[in-house]
């Protein structure tokens, strides 16, 4: 596969994003980016072509790629790509195989500067071939994002039955039943904190640690933040966890508190054998015949991560009151069988949406091996021909 060598300066010009506060709405309709990840959404768009979103400052290190209308704060980078050399999607696939992370020039958060990146280097074959590339890769990325979508429709039907049956009673008639009293988060349930590390025990290892870095900031828990440890003799049979235990974030580094409070059930061991989980978290251990499940959907809620903004403290980094979980308050019934129909549905949900997280981890995993491979040339594409 033949190809030409480009500086990025050749086949992008990149753009530096803009406050967010004047455009900032609930009711918009423009994805509105941070080095994080999605933040909001504003009513009007900064670029409304195919990009590809650059980290300036924080998360340098993951990139993201959209073809629809968008904002991006001052903190990320976002490109206007010259097409007439280069596919966006495929430049896009290209700088995933860098390390962005080496050229750092931050010192305590990390940054990236235009000069540099525009001084880095790509072979660019002809946009044939970049077609046949983006047409293997392509689809492999979309069931993700399918599986992805599927399973946020999963969450917000949690949400919805959760809300029918223990906010409005619709499942008894609109009315609170008779036995059902107020009870304290801490009678159906025991709060196991995590293990204190040190940095020499962070190494490569078949054992990760489930972190702050495993949550999301809208919600939801990533598995590349799972850090890789060999714990000491001090690790206790309590600090491991099993598929589906539950965790809530007792720290953050975010200026908005938007990780601290947050309540996630481990979806996927990601092929480690086992898990444990840092004294940043808190494991929710259900008393009784309360299913994970169950208690999971009840923390997922707007009304337990207000409690829990309640009991916050701390400056540049926020901590959780131990307080906070053991006060949580909720209505319960006396008869927990009553909330079996409930728990069942319930069980049905997670399960899928742990299924379309192993498949999506499976896919990724297709993905990382094939995209090296495809563009070094040492998979010809020669033969590959593109749909019409």
């Amino acid at each position: 596969m033949r190809c030409n060598t480009y500086n990025l300066e050749e086949l992008v010009n990149i753009k530096y994003g803009k406050n967010q506060k004047k455009i900032f709405s609930k009711t918009g309709t423009v994805p509105i980016y941070g080095t994080g990840g999605l933040i909001g959404y504003g009513t009007q768009y900064l670029y409304n072509k195919p990009s590809i979103l650059i980290g300036r400052k924080g998360s340098i290190e993951k990139i993201r790629y959209v073809e629809h209308p968008f904002w991006t704060v001052d903190t990320l980078f976002y490109t206007e790509i010259n097409t007439n050399l280069v596919i966006p999607l495929y430049l896009y696939y290209k700088i995933l195989l860098i390390d962005l992370s080496k050229y750092n020039e931050g010192t305590t958060i990390p940054s990236l500067r235009t000069e540099t990146l525009n001084k880095l280097q790509f072979e660019i074959p002809n946009i044939e071939d970049q077609l046949k590339i983006v047409s293997i890769i392509r689809p492999i990325d979309l069931k993700i994002e399918n599986n992805q979508q599927i399973n946020h429709n999963l969450e917000e039907q949690i949400k919805t039955l959760c809300n029918a049956w223990l906010s409005e009673f619709i499942p008894f008639k609109g009315s609170i039943p008779s036995d059902w009293s107020q009870i304290k988060l801490s009678d159906i349930a025991d709060f196991i904190g995590g293990y204190s590390y040190t940095s020499s025990e962070l190494t490569d290892s078949n054992i990760a640690m489930a972190t702050i870095k495993n949550f999301e900031r809208n919600g939801g828990f990533k598995l590349d933040g799972y850090k890789e440890i060999i714990p000491s003799s001090r690790i206790k049979p309590i600090h491991y966890i099993e598929l589906f235990d539950l965790l809530v974030a007792h720290t953050d580094l975010t200026q908005n508190a938007e990780v601290i409070g947050n309540a996630e059930p481990v979806m996927s061991k990601s092929a480690y054998t086992d898990i444990i989980f840092s004294m940043d978290l808190v494991k929710v251990c259900p008393k009784k015949e309360i299913s994970k499940f169950l208690i999971a959907a009840l923390l997922q809620t707007k009304k337990f991560k207000a409690h829990c903004l309640g009991y916050v403290n701390g400056t540049t980094v926020l901590h959780l009151n131990k307080k906070a979980l053991s006060e949580y308050t909720l209505m319960f019934p006396q008869n927990i069988g009553i909330l079996k129909p409930l728990d069942d549905i319930l069980t049905g949900l997670y399960m899928q949406i742990a299924q379309n997280i192993a498949e999506i981890s499976t896919l990724t995993a297709l993905r990382d091996t094939l995209l090296p491979k495809l563009m070094s040339g040492e998979i010809d594409v020669s033969a590959v021909e593109i749909g019409r």
